[in-house]
């Protein structure tokens, strides 16, 4: 009998999916694992946690010694800020927090919405020392949750387990014998899907659309440079070897063609607001009717 865990988690459903069948204790064990971990990574880096480290830089300027995870995040960060020209910044947290995406989900946008600071404007990082030079409410949304599904795969891994799906809202990371198919949500109607993608052992797909995590004029991806959400795309999904790579480059593509983003090995299907569509050539899945 297989094994299968079901949780909510930073603000979001997880499904963790094990073919094996594991012993009560190996559950146990394993359950109490990853979700000390999943509390050990919100309490570093929530901006929805009064008591959180974020919490904390956003109130004084100084240093902060980050946790050692934060490297490849805060390193893939600054990859994909200086490829988009700055359009995908940790900087963005009080521009989302404004407009009413803030910690009691409000969901009240304010009258005047700051714009976020330019990187080298604010802080410096030199692993494990972050120096900001005011205090600023980082979100690690574009990525963090796409890393967050790799750390828990890896506890998985660690304990033996080579077969697996673990999905925290729809971002998966898989392992298995054989693709994987996964339903690409319509925008317009959660109920239907416009597509598939096949996901092979060893990668990850995540999605990002406009319907999710949406509010007055708002959702979850702000512009930097206006303060509001981008509408010329209704939903994408990316596949690549990673989950934070995977959820970094769903986000960058609301901003930049995927040309710009060519050092990263990635595939990627895209719903256009107009209903048009389009998907790399070697993307392993199709649109119903297409």
């Amino acid at each position: 009998m297989a094994s299968r865990f079901e949780f909510e988690a930073i603000g979001t459903s997880w499904v963790i999916d094990i073919p094996e069948a594991l012993s009560m204790d190996k559950e146990r064990a394993l359950i109490d694992a990853i979700k000390t971990r999943i509390a050990d990574f919100d309490g570093a880096y929530s901006r929805f946690r009064d008591d959180s480290l974020v919490a904390r830089i956003s109130r004084a300027a100084g240093e902060y010694r980050l946790p050692d995870d934060a490297a490849p995040m805060i390193a893939l960060y600054r990859e994909i800020y200086d490829l988009t020209g700055g359009l995908v910044t940790p900087l963005i947290g009080r521009t989302l927090s404004d407009a009413g995406y803030d910690a009691a989900y409000t969901l009240r946008p304010k009258a005047d919405i700051a714009r976020p600071k330019r990187w080298e404007d604010v802080m410096e990082y030199e692993h494990p020392i972050l120096r900001v030079k005011e205090p600023v409410l980082l979100d690690f949304g574009a990525l963090g949750k796409g890393y967050l599904i790799d750390i828990v795969a890896g506890i998985i891994r660690e304990r033996g387990i080579d077969v697996y799906t673990v999905d925290a809202g729809g971002d998966m990371a898989y392992r298995g014998a054989h693709p994987l198919r996964v339903g690409l949500e319509d925008p317009a109607d959660s109920k239907k899907a416009l597509g598939i993608a096949y996901v092979s052992s060893g990668q990850s797909v995540c999605g990002s659309a406009g319907n999710r995590r949406a509010w007055d004029r708002f959702h979850h991806i702000m512009d930097p440079r206006t303060a509001e959400s981008p509408r010329h795309i209704a939903g994408l999904w990316v596949v690549a070897d990673t989950t934070m790579l995977a959820d970094a480059i769903s986000t960058a593509l609301f901003f930049v063609g995927p040309e710009r983003l060519s050092k990263y090995s990635f595939e990627y299907a895209i719903v256009f607001a107009d209903r048009s569509a389009v998907k790399s050539a070697r993307f392993a899945g199709e649109f119903f009717g297409a």
